[in-house]
């Protein structure tokens, strides 16, 4: 899978890891994908939940290590 662009939010925790998500995602065109790396626990839960709510795929949501998590998501809508 091409990932278009990573956005890595080590070391930020709620609401900034959803903010930041946000605006990377409509930084990219319809049809990309947006890796995110992050460390905060809640996040890897809501930012899945957040971005299917704004109707773009989750491809994937992954344990990376004890402490780290990749989502991927594909943008599919036009914000």
């Amino acid at each position: 899978m091409k990932v278009d662009k990573t956005l890595d939010i080590r070391g930020e925790i709620c609401p900034y890891t959803l903010v930041k998500t946000k605006l990377a995602v409509e930084d990219i065109e319809v049809g990309q994908v947006l890796e995110v790396i992050l460390d905060y626990p809640e996040a890897a839960d809501s930012i899945p939940k957040a971005m299917l709510n704004y109707g773009n795929s989750v491809l994937k949501v992954e344990k990376i290590n004890p402490k780290e998590w990749r989502i991927i998501i594909r943008k599919e809508v036009e914000d």
